[in-house]
């Protein structure tokens, strides 16, 4: 992450969380006010309405966080095995993860078996039924 994405994403943290302080403190007031039954501001079901100062400081602070993560994150990788296996043989070093799997003799062939044993079975004299 570079040192411009790392400031972004802190301004944006920043004022993430004074838009969420603020957004408390807005609603534990008009709670304070409500009691005291001089509320003259519009209301929903779910209480106070979030002026628009601190909405706007949400939905931008959410997006400052969005840019910054953005602008700092790695180059994607590829997503194909074939693209990325070619990609690890252009590099080389030999860091094929698959390379121990690939030479591992511990896997049974059914076909090789299949195989095998039709041939004993006409050595047998026998004939598949």
């Amino acid at each position: 992450m570079g040192f411009f994405s790392r400031i972004i994403t802190f301004f944006g943290l920043v004022l993430l969380a004074h838009a969420g302080y603020s957004a408390h403190e807005h609603t534990t007031l008009y709670s304070n006010v409500a009691r005291t039954g001089t509320a003259a501001t519009p209301t929903n079901n779910f209480g106070a309405v979030v002026p628009l100062d601190i909405t706007l400081e949400a939905l931008i602070s959410v997006v400052l966080v969005s840019t910054g993560l953005v602008l700092g994150a790695e180059k994607l990788q590829p997503i194909t095995h074939g693209a990325w296996a070619g990609q690890i043989e252009k590099e080389g070093g030999g860091k094929n993860p698959y390379k121990n799997l690939e030479i591992r003799s511990g896997f049974w062939d059914v076909r090789k078996s299949r195989q095998e044993f039709a041939d004993w079975m006409r050595e047998q004299g026998q004939t598949k039924s």
